[in-house]
């Protein structure tokens, strides 16, 4: 237990690879490694933090003081705490909670491991101890955003757009691949972006093109796209290699021209829907999966309205809603009263969700008697549970199929039965 480090990771994917990353760097030295454990696990603890939003940053600050309250205890030895919410609040977090032994940067691993008394290897800094199951794993393609949108604070903790350069993504790809990896699930704040720092142009079309010609790699999924200068090149890639899923994440946020100017979205209603209706076009069969945020300062029940029509017309296959967290350092929360109470932001996210739960109800049933491609997960009770081309772990439905002796991390060819608003059940072909 004497050099073992538990790490916790909180919030989203891309803070799920620099969990990864140092996990893998801490294993090179001799630690074992453990991930998401408890205070029995180890006497050291590291904890990547989420500040995001109100509720992410509360449950980061609630992690990190049932760790003091161990170390008070007696429990645990040392906490570390790094990721976003420290980048976004050190000072505040050192004053408050004495008990953590080091506080450091989103990007500050380096220093996290010296500190440790352990080196750190530049040889490994593209190569991660994986933590999700063996048949999938994250990519993250760059860091950092150059947009400005009113709502987010993520540019003042993450700093400028910075691409990993095209070789490195492809050699951690094929690391990946050559350990049992069949689904590459790409990952950016801003996908649209990447590569116009490095090469002056947007690269995303030609990165995914040199990833599904990696060996072994069946599925590569797109998330986080951004609407606005949306690679209209990546389109004929999508259709054409087959081991590139027909789905995409692309957050849109709203669809009034009214809160997407408050919003500073730099688009339009209608370049939104024509935008929309261009992806179904050139890739047919996708499967958008996009986020909306209700409650935005000066968003009216006008506009509201017409976000529902806007969700009932568009008919996304995948879809979540957020309501609006008024956060410091933004332009919102610095320019704009928060003037729409939670309740009615609340009562707005449960509208939009009923009726997208009765869009992804119907689609769903559409494909009762289909036969689809399904990757295994995991077993589950009596079924073992699995996913399509169009899901992605995590934010998405699943798939229960009826069989025996099935193996996880196998695809197979699954004949769709019955459905539910966001689950499919199946049987073996």
């Amino acid at each position: 237990m004497a050099k073992s480090i538990n790490v916790v990771t909180m919030g989203c994917s891309k803070n799920l690879v620099d969990s990864e990353l140092f996990l893998s760097q801490m294993k090179a030295n001799g630690y074992k490694v453990v991930h998401d454990g408890g205070v029995a696990d180890s006497r050291m603890v590291a904890i990547n933090t989420c500040g995001f939003i109100l509720d992410a940053k509360e449950e980061s600050i609630n992690t990190i003081l049932e760790f003091a309250d161990a170390k008070n205890r007696g429990e645990i030895d040392k906490i570390f705490v790094f990721g976003c919410l420290t980048e976004r609040y050190k000072d505040d977090l050192i004053r408050e909670i004495p008990e953590v032994d080091g506080f450091y940067g989103k990007f500050q691993v380096k220093k996290m491991v010296e500190d440790l008394k352990a080196e750190y290897r530049m040889s490994l800094s593209h190569q991660r101890y994986q933590t999700t199951p063996a048949h999938y794993a994250y990519l993250k393609i760059s860091e950092g955003c150059n947009r400005q949108c009113s709502y987010c604070a993520i540019p003042r903790m993450t700093g400028i757009h910075r691409s990993v350069p095209m070789d490195e993504l492809v050699l951690e790809a094929t690391a990946l691949a050559e350990k049992g990896v069949k689904e590459l699930l790409v990952i950016a704040q801003d996908l649209s972006n990447y590569g116009v720092d490095l090469y002056k142009t947007q690269k995303l079309a030609e990165l995914t093109e040199r990833l599904a010609a990696i060996p072994g790699i069946e599925w590569i999924k797109l998330h986080y796209a951004y609407p606005t200068k949306f690679p209209y090149d990546l389109l004929p890639v999508m259709r054409e290699k087959a081991n590139v899923a027909r789905y995409l994440d692309i957050a849109l946020q709203h669809c009034s021209d009214n809160v997407l100017k408050l919003m500073c979205r730099n688009i339009n209603k209608a370049g939104t829907i024509a935008l929309i209706n261009r992806i179904r076009e050139e890739v047919p069969g996708i499967h958008i999966r996009t986020t909306l945020l209700v409650g935005h300062p000066g968003e009216t029940e006008d506009d509201f309205e017409e976000l529902k029509q806007f969700v009932r017309n568009m008919r996304f296959e995948r879809l979540g809603v957020f309501s609006y967290s008024h956060e410091e350092d933004t332009f919102a929360g610095e320019t704009y009263d928060d003037n729409i109470p939670q309740e009615v932001k609340l009562a707005r996210t449960e509208e939009i969700m009923a009726i997208q739960q009765e869009i992804a109800l119907e689609i769903n049933q559409q494909k009762i008697g289909s036969v689809l491609k399904v990757l295994i997960d995991r077993k589950e009770g009596d079924h073992f549970v699995g996913r399509t081309e169009y899901d992605s772990p995590e934010v998405d439905g699943e798939v229960l199929v009826s069989g025996k002796n099935l193996v996880v991390g196998t695809f197979y060819q699954v004949k769709i039965t019955d459905a539910e608003a966001f689950d499919l059940y199946g049987e073996i072909v």
